[in-house]
């Protein structure tokens, strides 16, 4: 009896472990046709876009400090790291996602950092808003370690992000920018190659600089508009046909309720925040001292958002613009 009830216990394991071996198997064979793609940095933006990679079939593997946004991708199907050093250990081609110069250089360099355990030939895609000097340094390390590094920041937003419709503006060699496109393909509309690696840097600043200004300008005119005694839908409707038509105000209206789905429709949560459009209005600013070129407005918004960081509104979307220039003028 004890023999067979021994029997027993070794064919049930034998079975479950063939169970296993099928599902694992039945994964394998899906992803057959695409490597493993390391993923750093996935929150509002970066979560999006690595969710994108695995609708495309790309297996993934994801580090981020926040457990929370890991779980979340690892519900969609990704495999998680532990630190940076892991995932180069076992991919090679990683895009990174993250908020400044500083979590850059750490994720890359640091003890536990992507070079510590970089491979040859391997393919770093960094997505983050940084300063273009500190992108020429990572990609300088990637090559001796026989890597190679492209800097591509994306413009379009979160809404851009989950509907796989940024645009990228990319700095990197022919081949390094070829090899990317690959992959930005799937999460983006517009892959724009700008030149050297700093060069797609170079372009973001620029555009965010702009950006900054007119989401003040829209702020400023949709608060003035209303006080005057407008309907702010009728308002947006009016900017979108005429010659202020811009980006801030046509899909990206400060004002709540004019766009549903959008960060000031909801108590402005999520979406790009204050404390970034600071972040880059002073890389902006530093890029004007280098230069020696005038940037008044440039100057003057980047002065606003500081503000608006110092009094609460850090967190929030930039658009809140809106809100402060509500109550302070």
């Amino acid at each position: 009896m004890a023999a067979f009830v021994k029997l027993c216990t070794i064919s049930g394991t034998i079975s479950r472990h063939v169970t296993v071996m099928r599902k694992f198997s039945g994964t394998a064979s899906r992803w057959a046709d695409q490597p493993m793609v390391g993923f750093i940095g996935v929150g509002n933006m970066g979560g999006h876009m690595a969710r994108n990679l695995l609708k495309k079939g790309y297996p993934l593997m994801v580090y981020d400090v926040s457990q929370q946004h890991m779980d979340t991708l690892k519900k969609d199907g990704a495999v998680l790291a532990s630190s940076p050093a892991e995932v180069a250990d076992h991919v090679t081609r990683i895009v990174t996602m993250l908020p400044e110069s500083a979590h850059v250089q750490e994720v890359y360099t640091g003890k536990n950092g992507l070079f510590s355990k970089v491979k040859k030939q391997t393919l770093f895609i960094d997505s983050s808003t940084i300063d273009p000097a500190v992108s020429q340094a990572m990609a300088e390390e990637a090559t001796e370690h026989g890597a190679m590094y492209v800097d591509a920041p994306v413009s379009g937003g979160v809404n851009a992000a989950r509907d796989a419709v940024l645009t990228f503006m990319v700095g990197g060699t022919d081949k390094a920018f070829t090899d990317a496109k690959l992959l930005l393909d799937w999460m983006g509309k517009n892959i724009v190659h700008c030149g050297p690696v700093g060069t797609g840097q170079a372009a973001k600043i620029c555009n965010n600089m702009l950006l900054g200004i007119s989401m003040i300008g829209t702020s400023e005119a949709m608060n003035l508009g209303i006080k005057l005694g407008l309907d702010s839908k009728m308002l947006a409707k009016i900017f979108s046909m005429g010659s202020g038509r811009c980006w801030s105000s046509e899909v990206y209206n400060p004002v709540p309720g004019v766009i549903e789905g959008i960060p000031s429709s909801n108590d402005y949560k999520g979406g790009f925040g204050t404390a970034l459009m600071t972040k880059d209005l002073k890389l902006a600013q530093n890029a004007a001292i280098a230069t020696q070129s005038s940037t008044p407005m440039g100057s003057l918004a980047h002065q606003i958002y500081r503000m608006m960081t110092n009094q609460g509104f850090g967190e929030k979307d930039f658009s809140s613009a809106y809100q402060f220039i509500k109550a302070k003028l």
